[in-house]
């Protein structure tokens, strides 16, 4: 363990697709701090992806460096039990002042957060605006187009406000106030799970204005009979898109919709830069260990869709972006990565870089090689898993008591039936090739190269047999290396 441990930023935005980077090539995206931040600062990887593509699943993945299969958690009602490993409960075992501010999707509610962090920030709710999420004006009729599309559009500012002041500008107020009055001779660990670019998908100005429509790349067509239509794809896909009530919609409203989200990113980017510019303030900034990530992506419009599913794995819901910073004095080339990498790379970098041992098995790698520069090669394939087994009830989320007046109706509907939809699926990407083995219904086979939007399954294509037996073969190799976990202590037999 070096002599004095680094402070530590994880900024951790929710459900930002890895493609709205200026740096990453995205003419439309206005992402500033970020783009600057990989110029000149740290090391972007633009192939980082998501082990599961909902909130808690992929939460509880980052935070262990397991799989979702190690321990089953699948779902939104399955976190982090206390007898299994937690980044941040490790960063407090070992000396670290942790602030929590923010969603949190990853431990039980009913067990509280106290052995997780010294502080879980509550603000003051008066100065709050409410979470669209439990306003109804926005979405109009429940027949009508709009009433599960998650779009809501420019945000209003209340009189005597400067921005559309919700959680999220609250929790980083709050980061900012405690990096300001950080404990002396203490390290720093501050986690800001903020909420935002996930939908509904709403931003007030000057982040909407930032947007111009023209300049957003075409989205992934909805299937139809002149693309084929939707056979090949995974049934649930089709299912949202029928319950989602948006097939009227105009390209121009769906570029709309867009914007909005675009418009979500420019701002927690905003945001991202008023964090690091504490730190600087402070004198903290050189000393400190940054991490920009999110859990999974979004749909935004791709193949007629919003919002995001549980088993389908599209690179818009699990490529994300992934930027990290080392403190001053370990080695860093900042630059635009394309290797690939996972999310459950970065508790491993950080014990790594902290040099905190784990105490568990986990199977992350250090990024530590990729920010020096060192090398280019990290992982030759990655993966990411979600759904269930017929009869897994436990795994309908029933918890969430959904009715048709629910936002998320037209996804949940579908994990409490047993039709195929809500089934089982795993998928194994490489660079070139992805490939999904599902229960239930037609496994998934496609060439990234000749067709990065994933529109055409090759799975019965004859010419891909070899791809698809190496993919296979794969997929088994990494089942059996991570299909467990032996605890470090061993038992008395007696």
């Amino acid at each position: 363990m070096p002599d004095r441990l680094p402070h530590i930023l994880i900024f951790n935005p929710d459900q930002w697709r890895g493609d709205v980077l200026g740096h990453a090539g995205n003419p439309a995206a206005m992402t500033p701090v970020l783009d600057q931040f990989a110029q000149t600062e740290g090391v972007s990887f633009t192939n980082a992806f998501c082990q599961n593509p909902v909130c808690t699943p992929s939460r509880c993945s980052f935070m262990t460096g397991w799989y979702p299969h190690v321990r089953g958690h699948r779902t939104m009602f399955h976190m982090l039990r206390p007898d299994e490993p937690m980044l941040l409960r490790k960063l407090r075992q070992n000396g670290y002042y942790v602030w929590w501010g923010g969603k949190n999707d990853v431990v039980p509610g009913q067990n509280g957060y106290a052995d997780y962090c010294d502080v879980k920030y509550a603000p003051p709710p008066e100065r709050l605006m409410p979470n669209p999420h439990r306003l109804t004006d926005w979405r109009g009729d429940p027949e009508g187009d709009n009433f599960y599309s998650f779009y809501v559009g420019r945000s209003e500012i209340p009189q005597g406000e400067s921005v559309a002041y919700d959680s999220d500008w609250a929790m980083v107020d709050g980061a900012i106030e405690q990096i300001e009055n950080a404990p002396p001779d203490q390290p720093l660990c501050i986690y800001l799970p903020l909420s935002y670019p996930h939908p509904p998908y709403a931003v007030e100005d000057p982040w909407y204005s930032q947007i111009d429509p023209a300049r957003i790349p075409e989205r992934t067509p909805t299937p139809n009979e002149a693309n084929g239509g939707w056979d090949g794809l995974p049934s649930l896909m089709k299912g949202i898109y029928d319950g989602q009530q948006m097939q009227g919609w105009s390209e121009e409203r769906l570029r709309e919709l867009r914007r909005t989200y675009y418009g979500m990113c420019a701002r927690v980017d905003h945001q991202f830069g008023l964090v690091l510019e504490a730190l600087k303030n402070a004198g903290m900034y050189d000393d400190t260990l940054v991490f920009f990530f999110s859990d999974h992506g979004d749909f935004t419009g791709d193949y007629g869709l919003v919002e995001k599913t549980q088993n389908t794995f599209q690179d818009c819901l699990t490529r994300v972006p992934l930027l990290v910073r080392p403190p001053s004095g370990t080695p860093v080339t900042p630059h635009v990565s394309n290797a690939l990498v996972e999310l459950i790379d970065f508790p491993a970098t950080v014990y790594a870089l902290t040099g905190i041992e784990a105490g568990y098995d986990h199977f992350g790698h250090s990024l530590l090689p990729l920010l020096a520069g060192e090398t280019e090669t990290h992982r030759d394939a990655v993966f990411c898993e979600g759904g269930r087994r017929r009869g897994e009830r436990q795994c309908m989320e029933l918890e969430s008591n959904a009715s048709p007046e629910f936002l998320y109706w037209p996804r949940l509907r579908l994990q409490v039936s047993e039709g195929p939809e809500h089934t089982k699926a795993v998928m194994c990407r490489t660079r070139d090739h992805k490939y999904v083995r599902r229960f239930y219904e037609q496994d998934e086979l496609y060439d990234l190269q000749t067709d990065p939007r994933e529109t055409r399954n090759l799975i019965d294509d004859a010419a891909y047999a070899k791809v698809l037996a190496s993919l296979k073969e794969r997929m088994l190799q990494w089942f059996m290396e991570t299909s467990d976990v032996v605890p470090h202590e061993p038992d008395r037999r007696q």
